[in-house]
């Protein structure tokens, strides 16, 4: 009899608890495209090194509950990851599946979701293996995971990719191939696609993935939108394009409430022992220094609050 009331009663406190789980929830998306660590770039003042602390703390000051990531190595990622405590991230590399070459991999917050489930497939008619797709020039992948929040019990899947700068027709099926993808491994989820896309809004890759309501892109369909500037910038933050090639794509079950391309620079002396600025109207106590603005990466990152209402 004991053991049946205590059955009873963990039943009771189960059926509660699910009953006084929030109904809805919300949580940041980004992707940023954080450019291959190499000799040219720490030569012309970009290195990895320098950028790796500023995107960091962009990373937590921002509040990226989950973001897809393109072309780092893997030393980047473990970096990366040495500097966002609570982070975790997922993804293989494209050159063997394993370690070697960039990565597009998915980082996330441990206390905001479980991973259920993960994998990788290739961009390219034989996806479950590396390898150049159509007329790529190089082989691209694709990781996702099958993510749960840990406070509504809300499930999404999560896709994260770096087509091709080159193949045309690459893209375009790449695009067909990881819509295929959604519906063969999501059962039914919701689900968010982020990525350097490598063509801006007006390419038929782009109107591949939205052109069949299955996918929203967030910049569209925001409540509010902050995007002064396009989304790849060649390490000058002087440089100003329309074009976006790093999107967030969802289901239509998400509200995006805000959008948002962030511009943030960081500063980095020309040259030691420079001069002191030519500033008028500052106080004579303080000292300004020229120095040099520099972005983090040659791509600025493209951030979402999404909210959801469980069914």
């Amino acid at each position: 009899m004991k053991t049946k009331f205590l059955f009873l009663a963990l039943l009771v406190g189960l059926i509660s608890c699910q009953a006084n789980r929030p109904k809805s929830g919300e949580f940041t998306v980004a992707t940023y495209n954080l450019r291959n660590a190499n000799a040219g770039d720490s030569a012309r003042g970009n290195g990895w090194g320098d950028r790796c602390p500023v995107i960091a703390q962009m990373v937590q000051y921002q509040d990226f509950d989950i973001f897809g990531t393109q072309e780092c190595f893997l030393h980047q990622l473990k970096d990366l990851k040495a500097a966002l405590p609570g982070y975790e991230y997922i993804g293989a590399g494209r050159d063997d599946g394993k370690e070697g070459g960039e990565h597009a991999a998915i980082f996330y917050r441990t206390d905001k979701f479980d991973l259920i489930k993960k994998g990788d497939f290739w961009l390219s008619e034989t996806p479950e293996k590396p390898s150049k797709g159509w007329d790529a020039v190089l082989p691209r992948i694709c990781s996702w995971g099958h993510f749960k929040c840990k406070d509504t019990g809300f499930e999404f899947l999560f896709f994260n990719l770096h087509m091709d700068h080159i193949g045309k027709q690459a893209r375009v099926e790449s695009a067909y191939l990881v819509q295929d993808k959604m519906k063969e491994l999501g059962e039914g989820l919701p689900a968010i696609l982020t990525g350097d896309f490598n063509v801006d809004q007006t390419h038929s890759s782009y109107k591949a993935f939205v052109s069949k309501g299955v996918l929203c892109d967030s910049y569209e369909v925001c409540d509010q939108r902050y995007a002064l500037n396009g989304t790849f910038n060649s390490f000058n933050p002087n440089n100003y394009t329309t074009s976006r090639i790093d999107h967030i794509f969802l289901s239509p079950v998400f509200h995006v409430k805000k959008y948002g391309v962030l511009t943030d620079t960081y500063r980095k002396v020309k040259k030691e022992g420079e001069e002191k600025a030519n500033v008028t109207d500052s106080p004579e106590e303080i000292t300004v220094k020229r120095y040099e603005a520099r972005t983090p990466s040659d791509h600025f990152p493209v951030k979402a609050n999404l909210s959801y209402t469980l069914k």
